[in-house]
């Protein structure tokens, strides 16, 4: 069985070596390789049209008119464009699989998570700020700092992002629950559904919003639920940014309900240097760097492979969306 395997997955010029992995790695299918530019565009959609396999991120809409496209694997872990009803719908009646890089980014995710709490736990935002400015010697914030043992985290989203943070803050002795739409039964935590958010809220220390962006989670952290959390609490976002509120995020951050937030992803990105996230008090910003490793492009296609030979095999497919 030889494969056309159609790629628009980018490759920098330091990253050559990843590039010839991937062209020594498929063996004897046929690998072309299509920019994202603009005027490359038509090519690419005709070349997708009449390929067996895609790695990258090509349009959704395309794929959903390629008659030949048997399987798409997804250079990242969000899969947004993809995860609407008549996208979903179609390519399911078809029988096209779609699969996505989750297994690639949940650990530096989680480890950026993990950061974002212990950091802020032991005071080392401010601590910088001082290095950086007056060089003030705060011992003054000694006796403020919170043990995070017994505190309680709020998982809205437990996908593998999700996951494996609460592996990563279970030796902390942290109290986990997550918020689920659909229960597996095999979750290492408490599990909550949407009609138990409410009782939950009040209780909750750090809400960590791991949720990607559909139809039904985009603004679903608004002013409501930031609302009903503990006062004090802290909000961390590393899913997508469409899904809080940010005008009702900064108000929380203002009147003092909130008292921080550490965000990953924003609405819209890269954030203007005018937005006022950038001033609003307590509120740390990265800009999009949490899924990113030294080792993301090599790792994107040794996931892509490690697919390819099951998918040779007839064998399920890691991280499939549907």
């Amino acid at each position: 069985m030889t494969l056309m395997i159609w790629c628009n997955n980018d490759f920098s010029d330091d990253q050559e070596a990843e590039r010839q992995l991937l062209i020594r790695s498929v063996g004897d299918h046929r690998l072309e390789f299509h920019s994202r530019a603009a005027n490359d565009r038509a090519k690419a959609l005709s070349a997708l049209i009449v390929a067996d396999v895609a790695f990258g991120f090509p349009d959704a809409q395309a794929v959903c008119e390629s008659a030949s496209l048997r399987w798409v694997q997804l250079n990242a872990a969000g899969y947004t464009s993809f995860d609407r009803d008549e996208i979903r719908s179609a390519l399911i009646a078809r029988g096209t699989i779609v699969t996505n890089s989750s297994d690639v980014y949940h650990e530096p995710c989680a480890q950026h998570l993990l950061a974002m709490i212990t950091g802020l736990a032991r005071g080392l935002p401010g601590a910088l700020v001082a290095q950086r400015g007056d060089r003030s010697w705060g011992q003054f914030i000694r006796p403020t700092l919170p043990l995070l043992n017994g505190q309680t985290v709020l998982l809205l989203g437990f996908g593998s992002i999700a996951r494996r943070l609460t592996e990563l803050l279970r030796p902390l002795e942290m109290n986990l629950i997550a918020l689920r739409r659909d229960a597996r039964g095999d979750e290492p935590l408490r599990l909550i559904t949407a009609r138990q958010l409410d009782e939950a809220l009040p209780t909750v220390d750090h809400l960590v919003n791991t949720l990607p962006a559909n139809d039904q989670t985009v603004g679903f952290v608004n002013a409501e639920l930031l609302a009903k959390l503990k006062p004090g609490a802290i909000v961390y976002n590393i899913g997508r940014g469409c899904t809080v509120n940010q005008d009702a995020l900064i108000e929380a951050l203002r009147s003092g309900h909130l008292a921080a937030a550490y965000l990953d992803v924003m609405d819209p990105e890269p954030l203007p240097k005018d937005h006022p996230l950038w001033d609003a008090p307590n509120c740390f910003i990265t800009p999009h760097t949490g899924g990113g490793h030294r080792t993301e492009k090599e790792r994107q296609v040794k996931h892509f492979l490690n697919n390819l030979r099951r998918f040779e095999r007839g064998e399920p497919l890691v991280n499939r969306v549907f």
